[in-house]
């Protein structure tokens, strides 16, 4: 089994240099991480035994080099290239994912640009990459697809091969719905269908996850149980995995001779020095500036603390072309001459700046001899750095200075936690950190450091892998009670094999969709037709059993010549006769259940109440689903300890709570009618929790199918009605 990783870049980077192709390591927490990952296999895994890394590899090449260009990359680095023109990395990379989804997912909505050019540019180059993975994608394959720029493909895959077993996992947060729904209402619910075609979706913190769960409730609809998702008939589940880091590398880094010799360098510069370390890409969503701010207050503050201490700020070159970024250079050069005017000396510089991109080995360095690490971002995935630093301090010394706004925080409690936007909290935590006790520094940081070393890169992708193929097996499970092409025709052979036939059919969900007014699901002359042909046909009894009232379904069929059951078996009608119920019925619950439903259904627009003869019905298919989702678990306990000592059932359906006399129920109406013949076939469909009754109720030699995908009383599914219908229609071929 082969593990194809995808993701905007490539864990090497090419560059040209006089017609020759040269390649280096890329920088960045996913490509270290994932290679360190990568580097286990198959020796850490049963499944997975070779892998190929598919992603942009820095430049265009030429189509007449690409071939030759592919193969160095698959020899060096097992690599698959993605070729992007560099109009289409203008559009795609620094127009829509930069400009778009960056600052929309980081909260930074006055930098969010719409821009229709570089959303078709960003669907582009999404279908794109999948057409590359589809020219090397196996059977067997394990597709890892990893962050906001290819948001759009697992549904693409998906749609080419829906055997294939995907993940995906987004390394940025994932915003709360009132601000995702800043992006236009066809992108974001393509984004969110997009991401649904994945089986597993990984996120850093619950926080993330939830945000994406209810977008998806308030985007698309579907509720979710524990993270599972029933979405396109299929079983989707949202989890929580924090990144780790390859913690035993940095930590042994430390006495390397590279790293040590760095460190000498180091201390000549710092001799006497307390040396707060800040360590970040040019972002606006790193907070630099609010560092500095919190800095020079400490400064202000703290006097004696002057000629003592030195923030070494160290800032990595990062979209350069994005003008925020340009600007937010300047401010940043400008504000850290401004604290070094103001508190520097001709023998002591306040803040050593450097704007470049460092190596591992002046880094670890830095790492191992900062004896305050600042993190403070605005907002923030994880952040690596943060662990990087814990996993250098081998002596266990070192504070952290840490964002509450980072991922890495919810794992990392024992760090200096603070808001990021308040200067006085990050100069009131450098005070603090400066003056910790070694042993209290000691304390804090083997305990994180022994969570860290226990929850590495490889624990976090061995439990994404884990939980990938637990979903992939529990999606097989539900597939092979799919009721296959093979399964269809043996069913017809055994209907038109015969002698007395059976058919009991719900109605709304099963022959026809749902509609946001039940009033309007209204059976086509189509529908009408199709069943009127069942029923014709020889020593063939066809019964819709639904939920619907008596006057409704008799408006509706009266001329079809098929029985009717209505509100879930409190009547009957046999072709063309009265109306008649099972047992007797009674009445007179029903003023006090209607007046919760009533306040119920003030309280959430959108949502009504349907008054039956013996059972009352409230609807929520148009209300607000997430508001809905909280009134139904309300409605739900208040009616069950209400009717505790009355004799009615209180059952939840599809986008409905019914209340109804106890004892009826659909399978109960089913048997009515089994009961009169030797039916040697029996065929139930239905789409709801009130079918199981129906479906429990069969004799085992009788076909019963559930439309969806879920658990069920019921031997096979159909996706959709419409499968339904194509089903009945082939038996009155």
């Amino acid at each position: 089994m082969r593990l194809l990783v995808v993701s905007n870049r490539l864990p090497i980077t090419a560059q040209e240099k006089d017609g020759e192709f040269r390649f280096h390591k890329s920088v960045g927490g996913l490509a270290t991480g994932l290679s360190s990952f990568l580097k286990t296999l198959p020796a850490q895994s049963n499944e997975i035994n070779d892998y190929l890394w598919i992603g942009w590899p820095g430049l265009w090449v030429e189509p007449a080099q690409q071939e030759n260009f592919r193969q160095q990359m698959l020899a060096k680095a097992k690599s698959y290239p993605v070729f992007l023109t560099d109009e289409s990395l203008d559009k795609f990379y620094h127009g829509f994912c930069n400009k778009t989804l960056w600052p929309l997912f980081h909260f930074f909505t006055n930098y969010t640009g719409l821009e229709q050019k570089h959303w078709e540019e960003y669907k582009r180059v999404n279908q794109q990459y999948c057409k590359t993975l589809l020219d090397i994608l196996k059977p067997d394959d394990i597709v890892w697809i990893h962050d906001y720029q290819l948001m759009l493909l697992p549904q693409l895959i998906r749609k080419a091969r829906p055997e294939i077993t995907i993940g995906f996992f987004l390394h940025i947060p994932f915003p709360p719905f009132e601000i995702f729904r800043f992006l236009p209402i066809q992108w974001r619910q393509t984004l969110l269908s997009g991401l649904l075609g994945a089986d597993l979706l990984g996120f850093h913190t619950h926080d993330y996850t939830q945000a994406f769960l209810r977008c998806v409730l308030r985007i698309l609809g579907p509720e979710h149980n524990m993270g599972q998702i029933i979405f396109d008939n299929r079983v989707v589940k949202a989890d929580t995995f924090p990144m780790g880091i390859d913690f035993e590398a940095f930590h042994n880094a430390v006495s390397s001779v590279e790293v040590l010799a760095e460190e000498e360098k180091l201390k000549t510069s710092f001799q006497n020095l307390k040396v707060v370390l800040s360590v970040d890409r040019l972002d606006y969503t790193k907070g630099i500036l609010n560092r500095l701010q919190g800095y020079e207050l400490f400064l202000e503050k703290n006097q004696p603390w002057l000629k003592k201490v030195v923030l070494v700020l160290v800032l990595v070159p990062s979209r350069v072309r994005v003008d925020h970024y340009q600007k937010m250079k300047r401010q940043i050069d400008e504000y850290i001459g401004k604290i070094n005017g103001r508190f520097g000396s001709l023998d002591w510089t306040p803040i050593i700046y450097q704007y470049r991109t460092l190596t591992s080995s002046p880094l670890i360095a830095l790492y191992h001899s900062s004896d305050v690490a600042l993190v403070t971002p605005l907002r923030d995935g994880m952040n690596l750095i943060a662990k990087e630093y814990l996993a250098c301090r081998t002596d266990g010394t070192g504070v952290l200075i840490l964002s509450e706004m980072a991922g890495a925080s919810q794992e990392l409690g024992e760090a200096l936690i603070i808001n990021p936007n308040s200067k006085e909290e990050i100069a009131e935590a450098l005070k603090a950190a400066l003056e910790m006790p070694a042993s209290e520094q000691i304390h804090r940081n083997r305990v994180m450091q022994a969570r860290l070393k226990q929850y590495n890169i490889i624990r976090w992708a061995h439990d994404f892998m884990h939980e990938l193929f637990e979903t992939k097996t529990l999606e097989k499970k539900f597939r092979t009670k799919l009721m296959v092409p093979a399964l269809q025709q043996e069913l017809v052979k055994k209907f038109q094999g015969a002698k007395h036939r059976l058919l009991l059919l719900d109605y709304d969900g099963t022959l026809v969709s749902f509609n946001p007014s039940p009033e309007l699901a209204i059976p086509s002359e189509t529908l009408l037709t199709l069943l009127q042909r069942l029923s014709d046909h020889p020593s063939t009894d066809l019964v819709i059993v639904s939920g619907r009232n008596k006057s409704i379904l008799q408006k509706w069929f009266q001329n079809a010549g098929i029985h009717l059951v209505a509100e879930h078996g409190a009547w009957i009608r046999n072709q063309n006769t009265d109306w008649k119920t099972i047992k007797p019925l009674r009445d007179d619950w029903k003023p006090q259940i209607l007046s919760i439903l009533r306040t119920c259904s003030d309280r959430l627009p959108g949502s009504f109440v349907e008054e039956k003869e013996y059972s009352v019905v409230w609807h929520y298919r148009k209300a607000d689903p997430e508001l809905a989702s909280l009134r139904k678990k309300e409605l739900m306990d208040d009616l069950v300890n209400f009717t505790a000592t009355i004799e009615v059932q209180v059952v939840p359906g599809n986008k409905i709570v019914e209340v109804r006399n106890a004892g009826l129920s659909k399978g109960l109406a089913a048997m009515e009618f089994i009961s009169r013949h030797p039916f040697d076939f029996v065929l139930a469909i239905g789409d709801d929790q009130t079918d199981e009754d129906l479906f429990h109720a069969l004799p085992e030699s009788a076909y019963s199918i559930r439309v969806g995908i879920s658990n069920s009383f019921a031997k096979f599914n159909l996706p959709s009605h419409h499968e339904v219908l194509q089903l009945l229609e082939s038996l009155t071929c």
